[in-house]
């Protein structure tokens, strides 16, 4: 039933022309360099210290590994997180 939901979804967006993240509540997620990292659409942090990053989304959750990690924003649909960036993971 979620994957009609999500096709429809997606053929609104389409012909609406309107950007799939909004329309599909995904994830957006920009890299900037190996130092920055936006992420928007998340739903909290899961877990945090200086290596490793864990932020729940509408669907699964983001790792992110690295070193000196640090939330420099966090707003209750977006954050900004810095530090040496070495992996970044989609997980189920």
């Amino acid at each position: 039933m979620e994957k009609r939901k999500d096709a429809i979804r997606q053929a609104m967006a389409e012909f609406l022309d309107i950007p799939r993240d909004l329309v599909l509540d995904l994830p957006k997620v920009t890299v900037v360099g190996r130092n920055e990292l936006y992420i928007e659409n998340h739903r909290g942090v899961i877990e945090y210290n200086l290596n490793r990053l864990r932020v729940n989304l509408s669907r699964g959750y983001l790792e992110i590994e690295g070193n000196e990690l640090e939330i420099k924003a966090l707003m209750a649909d977006e954050m900004k997180i810095t530090g040496e960036v070495l992996v970044i993971k989609y997980m189920d």
